[in-house]
C-alpha cells in the first residue's frame, strides 16, 4: 500500500513558477514509476508528466514540455513538480499517482495503469 500526498499548489499570476511535491509512504516508493496528471473543471483528467522509479526516464505532455520538470529523490520518497512559466489553462487540480512497472510513453500517459492517486492540489492561474 502507498499513500500519496500532493502540496504546493496555489493561486498565481500568469508566467508565474509554482513547485509541487507528493510524499509518498512506504518503503517500496522507489520501485514504483510516478505520475502527474490534472483535471480542470469540465474536463477529463489528462497526463501531465511521469517519471520512472529510477529517475532515468522522463515523459510530459506536449502542452507542458520545455515549461514542466518532473523529478524525484527516493531517499526523501516524494517526487517533484516543477511548473515554470504558468500559463491560465494550466489551471486544474493536479493529482500524482504511482504505478508497477511502466516500460514506454504509453504505458506512463494511462491513468488506468496507475494503481494510487494522491487527493489533490489546486492550482489556479490568473491572466
Amino acid at each position: 500500500q502507498v499513500q500519496l500526498v500532493e502540496s504546493g499548489g496555489g493561486l498565481v499570476q500568469a508566467g508565474a513558477s509554482l513547485r509541487l511535491s507528493c510524499a509518498a509512504s512506504g518503503r517500496t516508493f522507489s520501485s514504483y514509476g510516478m505520475g502527474w496528471f490534472r483535471q480542470a473543471p469540465g474536463k477529463e483528467r489528462e497526463f501531465v508528466a511521469a517519471i520512472s522509479w529510477s529517475g532515468g526516464r522522463n515523459y510530459y505532455a506536449d502542452s507542458v514540455k520545455g515549461r514542466f520538470t518532473i523529478s524525484r529523490d527516493n531517499a526523501k520518497n516524494t517526487v517533484y513538480l516543477q511548473m515554470n512559466s504558468l500559463k491560465p489553462e494550466d489551471t486544474a487540480v493536479y493529482y500524482c499517482a504511482a504505478r508497477r512497472g511502466g516500460f514506454s510513453y504509453s504505458d506512463y500517459t494511462d491513468s488506468g495503469g496507475y494503481n494510487y492517486w494522491g487527493q489533490g492540489t489546486q492550482v489556479t492561474v490568473s491572466s
